[in-house]
């Protein structure tokens, strides 16, 4: 078993697909199937399950997946520990990204990290906050704008920003016109709420949110994302909680209003691994925390 073998089987599992997997890690296809088939045999299992429509990964794969995506991250890992041990600067910084930050803080720290470190590279992803933790636990990502989360283990954590959430109501509902939004109000309207497959920390929030003022019922309609809740609002289907950058969108047909009773503010900040050299560096610590800062 070759640490090249984990890297292309690492590739296939996660594009599964070998086309797409060959041209990810620069070599023939066949050559890529022949190192995967090795890399089985070698085990004595098998990790895919292949068909001319699809590959999937078997029960074993997945175990393996997990496994390799560790190994090598902590290979990543070390190597930058001993660059830094020799005094060598950090090559990249991998950030990993939940949609609002994108559109927040996220431009203004790429800014000020690429002033201070002109030659570094960059490379962002977006995710869910518990898929970026686990990048970062895994050596994946350096850092992570992500949902509120604990300090655990390695796992550090600090608040930069709230982000308020305001009803966004269709121009031509009578609600647009209101001074002043109650929950008695949102009782006779139907709610568009998010909802994905795994239930996600804003989900948790709102769905405790709805409950408590007892509007799980008027939920009619469910979106992945808030670009999908402001279309659906703006269609004149009903009424939902989105973010204040909202307003900002041009072409849509929605007011926000503030709902009395309800103050919905959604936290936001930075996650790293105290074990990664790269994220653990002082300045690259301090450029974030000074986005939490007024003014700046």
């Amino acid at each position: 078993m070759e640490l090249r073998q984990l890297s292309y089987f690492v590739a296939v599992a996660e594009e599964l697909h070998f086309g797409r997997a060959a041209m990810r890690v620069n070599i023939a296809q066949p050559a890529l199937s022949t190192q995967v088939q090795a890399l089985e045999k070698g085990l004595g299992v098998q990790l895919l399950t292949r068909s001319t429509r699809k590959v999937e990964l078997t029960r074993a794969g997945e175990v393996f997946y997990d496994r390799c995506v560790r190994m090598l991250g902590e290979l990543d890992l070390s190597a930058e520990m001993a660059r830094a041990a020799g005094g060598r600067t950090m090559r990249e910084i991998r950030i990993g990204t939940i949609y609002p930050a994108t559109t927040g803080v996220l431009p203004a720290f790429l800014a000020r990290i690429g002033r201070k470190f002109p030659d570094i590279r960059l490379h962002v992803s977006n995710g869910s906050t518990s898929e970026i933790i686990r990048q970062l636990e895994c050596g994946k990502l350096n850092l992570g704008f992500i949902r509120p989360v604990e300090n655990i283990g390695s796992l550090r954590f600090f608040s930069i920003a709230h982000e308020r959430y305001l009803l966004a109501v269709p121009m031509g509902n009578p609600l647009a016109a209101k001074h002043e939004v109650t929950i008695e109000d949102l009782r006779a309207e139907k709610i568009i709420a998010f909802k994905r497959q795994n239930l996600s920390f804003t989900e948790r929030y709102f769905a405790e949110t709805f409950e408590e003022h007892g509007l799980n019922d008027n939920v009619a309609y469910t979106c992945d994302d808030t670009f999908s809740l402001i279309s659906l609002v703006s269609s004149g289907l009903g009424v939902g909680f989105a973010p204040e950058w909202t307003a900002d969108l041009p072409g849509r047909d929605v007011v926000l209003k503030k709902v009395t009773g309800i103050d919905l503010k959604i936290g936001l900040g930075v996650a790293w691994s105290k074990d990664d050299p790269t994220a653990a560096r002082d300045d690259i610590i301090d450029i974030a925390r000074t986005l939490g800062r007024p003014g700046r």
